[in-house]
């Protein structure tokens, strides 16, 4: 934000609410700034602030001590915009103060600054806990998810393409050495998120670990697995999801394999033609889908349960499961030649 800018937030200590109300309208920001005369921060003043006041039924021409903020959340000169957009979301703000180290104003940090899209709080779930034995030796020592690709663990670029689309509440299931994924990530403040983790104790398969999490979703979510590189706009699954009055959707994949035979066909003992290598296209599954809450009620706490096993019960019980056909880019990371793959086309997928 520039100090022009910067100029129509400041308000002095001795300001009146009126003030406080102009310089809110003035500014566009929903925040005025009161500011001492060595340019250090005393309080903030919300439009929310100024309402709750007039509700109370406050004097609006009194001072803006009746309704300023004294305590505000605040970030020091220089931080990384990674753990400032990281207290904006934990916090629900819309604006965070920028100090030097004597407290003095130096800019106004805001959602629109620093996202390009408004933070979203549907909770992502990534699976991480498989022991990636075929991508074995280079798994002895490491989980598949935290082998390197673009420069980072995977699942680093994982959870930075959430962020980018603004989802900030992730949980990641761990099992297979978990201190090395927790080591890494801790509470996700250094990359813009908050994270929790979901502590397998045996292998609890992509659907199971979700009958371990510490509080049940309220709205629609994301499960995704740990090893798959993906470019897709998640808000459009969501919506999908819900078009569909689905109780879960899987993400799928077209996948075609060529004959390398000639195919004939026939009926009752004779030809009805002769197809040569003819390309078969399936739908397979991307490891990615979204669940509603209530699908969480079929599932026993603590019991190994997969993700296509819990999607096939609920369409056997009449639910609606949708199917969203993935186009963009998608590489699961299963095999040491899929890793070379995914790190040769990194760059120009998600870089270029």
């Amino acid at each position: 934000m520039t100090t022009l800018d910067l100029k129509d937030l400041i308000l002095a200590p001795e300001a009146s609410v009126r003030d406080a109300l102009e310089a809110i309208d003035r500014s566009k920001r929903q925040i005025a700034l009161v500011v001492d005369a060595d340019g250090r921060l005393v309080a903030t003043v919300t439009d929310g602030d100024v309402r709750r006041g007039i509700l109370r039924g406050i004097n609006v021409d009194g001072p803006v001590s009746q309704v300023m903020h004294t305590m505000p959340t605040t970030v020091v000169e220089g931080a990384p915009d990674a753990e400032t957009r990281a207290l904006i979301r934990q916090r629900r703000l819309q604006h965070v103060p920028v100090l030097d180290g004597a407290g003095r104003l130096k800019g106004l940090a805001t959602v629109s600054d620093l996202f390009d899209v408004t933070p979203n709080d549907t909770r992502v779930v990534l699976m991480a806990g498989g022991l990636g034995t075929r991508l074995r030796p280079l798994t002895e020592t490491v989980p598949k998810p935290m082998l390197p690709v673009g420069g980072k663990p995977l699942l680093e670029q994982i959870i930075g393409l959430f962020a980018n689309q603004g989802f900030w509440q992730i949980s990641i299931s761990v099992n297979y050495r978990a201190d090395m994924v927790r080591d890494h990530f801790g509470d996700g403040t250094k990359f813009g998120v908050q994270i929790d983790y979901i502590e397998e104790e045996h292998r609890m398969g992509t659907a199971g670990a979700l009958s371990l999490l510490s509080d049940r979703p309220k709205a629609p979510f994301i499960v995704m697995n740990g090893d798959v590189l993906v470019a897709l706009q998640f808000s459009e699954l969501l919506a999908f999801h819900r078009d569909k009055s689905a109780l879960g959707t899987l993400v799928v994949r077209e996948f075609e394999q060529q004959v390398p035979y000639g195919v004939v066909r026939s009926a009752d003992g004779l030809m009805t033609g002769i197809e040569e290598k003819p390309v078969e296209r399936y739908f397979v599954n991307a490891g990615i889908y979204v669940l509603s809450p209530e699908a969480l009620d079929h599932l026993t706490p603590g019991a190994p349960m997969d993700m296509p096993d819990l999607l096939t019960g609920l369409q056997e019980n009449g639910s609606n499961i949708g199917v969203f056909p993935l186009t963009e880019y998608w590489r699961d990371i299963g095999r040491i030649a899929d890793l070379e793959a995914a790190r040769t086309e990194f760059e120009s997928v998600f870089q270029g």
